[in-house]
């Protein structure tokens, strides 16, 4: 293979400040080709990208595209976005961002990391592990690995890793040299209509890979390699979470996490299983992930306020995330621990608002903004908002309080009023609520 097999060729992405999109235009810039890209807004992606030589404009518009290139687009883009609808008309070649990452994925042997919960932690967790101990690993995830600051790299080594996306069937386009499930539940509603149909996905995500490590309890048929707790061939065995920190044993050799709860055990043995195929042993992978620091918006610390609360921003959007991550929280043994819940997507809040509620319930006190539309429209979707979410976590919190709070503006405003030293506040969704950790730590 070529240093710069992609040279010659141009790449327009629309949507390239996303974590997915961005970590595209690094690999392919990387590979050879001219990139270019527009978003709606400045992101941390956007300032990364320029730092990386390629210079992002602020806002969609009509010509955006150059002539010559190839336009690239996540399912977040409408089909009415005036620079997408630009380039049709015009002729250019529209990729889909999933195609464009099944061309990469193709160019080195691939471990292919899939699941509902955990794909962006596990796929850091093995992507440290093959950094640390100089494999020099090539990476597109979901988020940015705090321990080398980037979401994606080309590096010189054998491996691929990729996070690979079911939420609009694009990982179906992989053909990984082994596929990593981490669990199975329905999450995109508007994708799947029955939870049979997302797990009849993952067999055929499965049946794609030449090998596949799963979560003893997905619904993966004959995988090579199972990973779990208390069963599997990589088994966790005595779990220890405490003080933020998570202990475990796997395959006689002893494992720390410094981060916590028994999710990221799993998301920990998932990594391990991808790291044994990449050909790491357990006993050369799992010390190295004692200096795993995270990934961003994973149970990430942002800081403390001015009144002394401890505050952490989470990507959790779905209820069993919201759950693990405040389970997680409490190891830190907070004297409160808040939570300030933004639902994401208007059709996973109608479907699970219940059990968002319950979820929320654990923490002490709860605040809820409202729904983080995303590609989805308010319209469309008459009666759903965050109060919904709101209203069933008040039904399930006995008595602790709740509060609704539509706006960033709204939730900052009360929070500022009752944090407290020794409190331990939570920003939980996939939207742009870590603006608000943000706000409330810059004058901490």
């Amino acid at each position: 293979m070529t240093t710069a097999p992609w040279a010659g060729r141009r790449l327009h992405l629309i949507g390239i400040g996303g974590a997915g999109m961005s970590g595209l235009a690094l690999v392919a810039r990387a590979l050879g080709a001219t990139v270019t890209g527009s978003d709606r807004a400045k992101s941390s992606y956007t300032e990364r990208l320029r730092e990386a030589g390629i210079e992002p404009v602020i806002g969609h518009r009509a010509g955006g595209a150059p002539d010559d290139a190839e336009v690239v687009v996540s399912t977040a883009i409408s089909h009415d976005n005036p620079e997408l609808a630009a380039a049709r008309k015009a002729g250019a070649p529209v990729l889909h961002r999933g195609d464009l990452l099944a061309e990469v994925s193709r160019l080195k042997p691939c471990v292919a990391v899939a699941g509902t919960h955990g794909k962006t932690t596990t796929a850091s967790m093995a992507a440290h592990v093959l950094v640390s101990l100089g494999r020099d690993p090539s990476y597109l995830i979901g988020g940015e690995l705090r321990s080398t600051g980037t979401n994606a790299a080309w590096g010189a080594g054998e491996w691929l890793l990729v996070e690979a996306d079911e939420s609009d069937r694009s990982f179906l386009k992989l053909a990984p040299a082994l596929g990593v499930v981490t669990n199975v539940e329905l999450d995109h509603h508007s994708t799947y209509r029955s939870a049979l149909e997302l797990e009849d996905a993952f067999a055929a995500f499965a049946a794609g890979c030449d090998e596949v490590s799963a979560w003893v309890e997905a619904p993966v048929p004959a995988p090579d390699e199972t990973f779990g707790i208390e069963a599997g061939s990589l088994a966790a065995g005595t779990v220890e979470l405490v003080d933020g920190s998570s202990g475990f044993s796997v395959a006689g050799v002893e494992g720390r996490l410094g981060v916590p709860g028994e999710h990221n055990v799993l998301n920990a043995l998932a990594a391990l299983a991808a790291c044994k195929a990449a050909g790491v042993a357990v006993s050369e992978a799992a010390p190295a992930l004692a200096t795993f620091s995270g990934a961003r918006r994973r149970f990430e610390r942002r800081g403390r306020t001015a009144a002394g609360a401890e505050v952490y921003d989470d990507y959790a959007h779905h209820p069993t995330e919201v759950r693990a991550t405040l389970e997680a929280a409490r190891t830190l043994r907070p004297a409160r621990l808040i939570a300030c819940f933004q639902p994401h997507l208007y059709s996973r809040t109608a479907m699970l608002a219940r059990e968002f509620g319950r979820a929320l319930a654990l923490a002490d006190l709860v605040c809820v903004l409202d729904v983080y539309p995303a590609r989805e429209r308010a319209e469309d979707h008459p009666g759903v908002s965050g109060w919904l979410v709101a209203a069933t976590a008040a039904s399930a919190a006995q008595g602790r309080r709740v509060f609704w709070t539509p706006t960033t503006d709204d939730a900052e405003r009360m929070l500022r009023s009752i944090l407290e030293e020794g409190d331990l506040l939570l920003t939980l969704g996939a939207g742009d609520v870590d603006r608000l950790a943000e706000r409330l730590v810059a004058d901490g």
